[in-house]
């Protein structure tokens, strides 16, 4: 079977010319300044869904038998009789420095909590990335160059199958088939990597592996339309008039236009993984920065809420502007805006 790199298309066209470097700098700027807002808007809204909360975190951690006077007296030392601007700009001021507060419970610093959690989701979440990466993009590549082939019709099966199939419900499935049914993989529990590669593999590859379908599938039809189109350019057919290889047209020039799609993507699938993570969590028994959070929640711990909340929006944002960034570096239409 021929591949869409073997057929004649018409002759190439010419060069667009350089993009003007102001322009490319005013996208830089806008890459970064946009998470600057998004941050002070989603710390204002996080702080204020635990300030202006019916509950009472004074009288849930004095009991049923505190008094009036008893639980002012907590509310004052927990500095919730402040105004409430003033206590966001305290917490939000503390928060930059790395202080998240104590929680009320435990008296705990809460980002000692967090951070203490956070190494595994994001171990997961790396891992997860890099295995959506790698099936998603070999698969949109694959059928791309077959297309209308039987591997072309197969990964659009395939992918728009696992696009309907939620994190949780793929991670009940993969504990059935690799653990209930073959026993290779245990189907719960957590080492981490400081226990060694292959350990903490067999404990972080069923969970990661559910979070990643998902985004391996919107990868893998994102990457496949974006390259057939691509490969049907005049400058694909210019490129391999002058001689030049199959596989240097393919990932010096045609991959490169068409990634555009799939990094947005995968960005996009970066709070999903995130999101997921809570059910996935759950399931696999993983003591996450998710479990803390729904820990939290059950006993109407606010500062703890706040803090997780708080550096999962971070990273999230971390993340975006990074593949933000990654857009314009990688793609003509990024490096234009």
């Amino acid at each position: 079977m021929t591949t869409l790199l073997d057929r004649p298309q018409a002759p190439a066209r010419a060069p667009a010319p350089a993009p003007a470097r102001p322009r490319r700098r005013r996208g830089r700027i806008g890459a970064l300044a946009t998470p600057v807002v998004v941050f002070l808007f989603s710390s204002l809204l996080t702080f204020g869904l635990g300030a202006l909360s019916p509950s009472n975190p004074a009288a849930a951690v004095l009991g049923e038998t505190a008094t009036p006077a008893d639980i002012a007296r907590m509310n004052h030392e927990f500095g919730l009789d402040r105004p409430f601007l003033v206590q966001y700009l305290d917490w939000l001021g503390s928060a930059l420095t790395g202080d998240l507060g104590r929680s009320y419970f435990t008296t705990i610093p809460v980002a000692d909590s967090i951070f203490a959690a956070l190494p595994v989701d994001l171990a997961l979440a790396v891992l997860a990335v890099l295995l959506a990466v790698l099936l998603g993009g070999s698969a949109g590549i694959g059928a791309a160059l077959r297309r209308g082939g039987r591997l072309d019709r197969a990964v659009t099966v395939v992918a728009s199958a696992l696009g309907t199939l939620p994190p949780f419900v793929v991670g009940i499935g993969l504990v059935v088939i690799f653990s209930v049914l073959l026993k290779v993989l245990p189907a719960g529990g957590y080492v981490g990597l400081e226990h060694g590669l292959l350990p903490w593999l067999r404990f972080a590859i069923l969970p990661a592996l559910a979070l990643s379908l998902d985004i391996a599938a919107s990868i893998a039809r994102q990457l496949r339309t974006s390259l057939v189109a691509q490969l049907g350019e005049n400058y694909v057919t210019g490129a391999v008039v002058r001689g030049l290889g199959a596989r240097r047209v393919l990932f010096r020039h045609a991959l490169r236009n068409a990634i555009g799609p799939a990094v947005t993507v995968l960005g996009i699938g970066v709070p999903i993984v995130l999101g997921g993570a809570v059910v996935t969590e759950k399931i696999f028994n993983l003591p996450g920065v998710a479990q803390l959070t729904l820990q939290a929640a059950a006993q109407h711990d606010v500062p703890l809420i706040q803090g997780t909340l708080l550096v999962t929006v971070t990273v999230v944002l971390l993340c975006n502007t990074l593949v933000n960034m990654a857009l314009l570096r990688l793609t003509p239409q990024g490096r234009r805006s």
